[in-house]
């Protein structure tokens, strides 16, 4: 069993122990130390069962680590007991850990956090990223969350906004991560939106498959990154970009819009152009100044000023970057586009080249670098 397959299961291993009794935190190390030693025995003697394996070794940690806490003394008359024999039943308890991990003496930004670390099975950097903070800072983030939930009882799921944004963030990762989650937030996307009649519910929803719908071109045979203005539209998945567009025109009907509405719009302006050229971008940047609008987002302005480099002319779009902080992710890069847009090919060249540099993922880095060697092999010996 591969590692995306192995981590598919961490949610039903999790829910399980939940229901025995575990309180969260202490469930989640249980199944991070069941993990560990699945990667250390399963390769030379895998399981029938694996989920019903790692629910055994995950429950008997928890256990052991029971009987060892002093503190804890009074689930001692959970020691004798263990897991009933059989297989485990697949119960889907995935969107209901989100909501319990939403909990309410939680901040937003913590009770994300925890959730993508204990549910969603990304690391302390891929979450840290996301965030754009330190990695550190991130750890002691996820430790402070852990520890307020210690004990908690989880009577209380927290609201949808977080739920949503945890759901959000899992996609991106899954995107463009080393981990492929996307269609697995598509799936927990489309139970919440069947469970729940929220515009905005349906706003990600609609931003995820017209995301989702043009995956196939975004990269070559090769592996290589491919820019969206040079990807074979052919390659689009038609079916889940008219299934988008409708889903986002019934949400927008309702006159609520919110930052997922916003940005599917976006998506759908691009998904409805047959080429490149024919992108409306004077209505992408409209869009962007209603994100804007409602979330403050820097990535949002760093975007916004990719789209007005389009409408308007590059030079537009360097007065809307020169307002930002360069020290934002992709900043560089963008610089790079629309200097070379504006006829710069020198400092477009070293531009691409630092954004190489500063990249998060092979697949980026080697990309920037061979758009640094294009203008550098243009230029005159």
């Amino acid at each position: 069993m591969d590692e995306v397959a192995l981590r598919s299961l961490i949610p039903g291993v999790l829910g399980v122990l939940v229901r025995r009794g575990a309180d969260f935190a202490a469930a989640e190390d249980a199944v991070q130390d069941a993990l560990i030693e699945a990667l250390r025995v399963w390769p030379a003697d895998q399981p029938r069962d694996p989920r019903g394996w790692l629910v055994t070794v995950a429950w008997r940690r928890f256990l052991d680590v029971v009987r060892a806490d002093a503190a804890r003394r009074r689930r001692e008359d959970l020691v004798d007991e263990e897991p009933p024999p059989g297989p485990v039943p697949a119960v889907d308890d995935t969107l209901r850990l989100y909501f319990l991990c939403a909990h309410p003496s939680l901040s937003p930004s913590s009770a994300v956090a925890l959730t993508l670390r204990a549910v969603g099975g990304l690391t302390t950097r891929q979450i840290a990223q996301a965030y754009l903070v330190p990695e550190a800072t991130m750890a002691q983030r996820i430790s402070r969350a852990k520890r307020t939930v210690s004990g908690v009882r989880f009577d209380q799921p927290g609201d949808v906004a977080t739920v949503l944004r945890v759901l959000y963030l899992v996609f991106n990762e899954g995107y463009s991560g080393d981990v492929d989650l996307a269609a697995e937030a598509i799936r927990l996307t489309r139970q919440l939106a069947a469970a729940i009649d929220h515009p905005e519910v349906a706003g990600l929803l609609a931003l995820m498959l017209l995301h989702h719908a043009r995956r196939a071109g975004r990269t070559a045979p090769d592996g290589s990154l491919v820019p969206l203005a040079e990807q074979d539209r052919g390659r689009w998945d038609t079916t889940l970009i008219a299934e988008g567009v409708s889903i986002l025109q019934t949400a927008l009907s309702r006159d609520r819009l919110g930052e997922f509405q916003a940005q599917a719009a976006v998506a759908a302006l691009h998904a409805d152009a047959r080429t490149a050229a024919e992108t409306d971008w004077v209505q992408i940047v409209e869009w962007y100044d209603e994100l804007v609008r409602l979330t403050g987002s820097p990535i949002a302005r760093l975007n916004r000023a990719v789209a007005v480099g389009e409408a308007d002319g590059p030079r537009a779009g360097l007065a809307a970057l020169a307002a930002l902080d360069d020290s934002l992710p992709r900043y560089t890069a963008v610089a790079a586009y629309l200097h070379e847009r504006d006829g710069d090919q020198d400092r477009a060249a070293r531009l691409y080249a630092e954004a190489a540099r500063r990249a998060s993922s092979l697949a980026e880095r080697d990309h920037l670098n061979r758009q640094a060697a294009r203008l550098n092999t243009r230029r005159p010996g």
